[in-house]
């Protein structure tokens, strides 16, 4: 869902960006409005980010080699930490330079009428490519809040698309804001002011993405509830007695890396005991399919095992969830 969902926000908003991208730069060529050229430099840098998602996204999709025994899932997360570089580099550091120098030396709009027009058509193109981008990820969120979706999100396409076409609504309005002043006024420092607010609320949009993929590219572990179906897959309470402990990484958004040491019954053969975590293998991805890369280790259980493991799944001063 979310691969298939984030492919079709970010055409949708590639396509709406580059025709928005031209009509701001004939906008500011008519009219030499500030807040139109950081709104068309917005919207290029935008344009730029979406193809470097699409491009990311058919990257990771490469088979795994011998190099790269694991795949190229985490590739997606390289592209869209490229893009929190751009978007605070040509988006938000130009606009604010563009913004000081419109405050330093205001002077009056051209044909006010070209940023005006291209502003509001921009906001209906925005807002089309915002509620495609809604639309998917309400089908991929469930029921948890946006900022815990932002957070949450393996897949960055989403959430990006939607960070960027939120920052570009609320730009485009304080776009409007300054020209609209400065029309109103004569005042060419309100279009400055307009600009300089587009810019640091690009940098902040930046920063967000730059943490959430940062984390990504690190490695995060598997959501809790995916943990404790994964713990309850495992133990059968015949050949599996409990797991002892559990590590989970995202390989990608769709790839879940899982290694556990599992207790077995002393008295079972060797047999049995491949028998037994061959089975537990099954339950898993069955239980939860994107689990592809599965090691366990049998072991007799000890509670001193289980505190060696030092499991970042269990509650302090409490049981290991899912250990039975």
């Amino acid at each position: 869902m979310s691969t298939e969902g984030g492919t079709k926000a970010l055409v949708a908003a590639l396509t709406a960006n580059l025709g928005i991208a031209v009509s701001k730069f004939v906008a500011f060529a008519f009219s030499g409005s500030s807040s139109m050229l950081a709104e068309g430099v917005h919207s290029l840098a935008d344009s730029g980010n979406q193809v470097l998602l699409l491009v990311g996204g058919k990257r990771s999709q490469r088979v795994a080699t011998p190099e790269h025994p694991f795949g190229y899932g985490r590739e997606r997360y390289i592209y869209a930490f490229l893009v929190s570089i751009v978007l605070f580099s040509v988006g938000g550091m130009f606009a604010v330079y563009e913004g000081y120098e419109k405050i330093a030396h205001p002077h009056e709009l051209d044909n006010w009428y070209w940023p005006i027009g291209v502003l509001v058509m921009a906001i209906g193109l925005e807002a089309w490519s915002f509620f495609t981008a809604y639309r998917e990820a309400v089908k991929d969120k469930g029921t948890h809040g946006w900022a815990a979706y932002i957070r949450r999100a393996k897949a960055p396409e989403l959430p990006v698309v939607l960070l960027e076409d939120t920052g570009a609504l609320i730009g485009l309005v304080l776009a409007l804001f300054g020209v609209g002043l400065t029309v109103i006024t004569g005042n060419g420092v309100w279009d400055g002011v307009g600009t300089l607010a587009i810019g640091l609320l690009l940098i902040v949009i930046a920063l967000v993405l730059a943490s959430e993929t940062r984390s990504l590219l690190i490695g995060e572990s598997a959501h809790q509830e995916v943990v404790a179906e994964i713990r309850d897959a495992l133990v059968d309470h015949d050949s599996v007695t409990r797991v002892i402990h559990m590590r989970t990484l995202h390989l990608g958004p769709e790839e879940l890396l899982v290694a556990a040491k599992i207790a077995v019954n002393a008295e079972d053969t060797a047999a049995q005991v491949a028998q037994a975590i061959d089975a537990a293998e099954a339950r898993v991805r069955r239980a939860v399919p994107i689990a592809r890369a599965i090691y366990l280790e049998p072991d007799v259980y000890s509670a001193d095992k289980e505190a060696l493991g030092d499991d970042p799944y269990a509650t302090p001063g409490g049981p290991v969830p899912g250990a039975h």
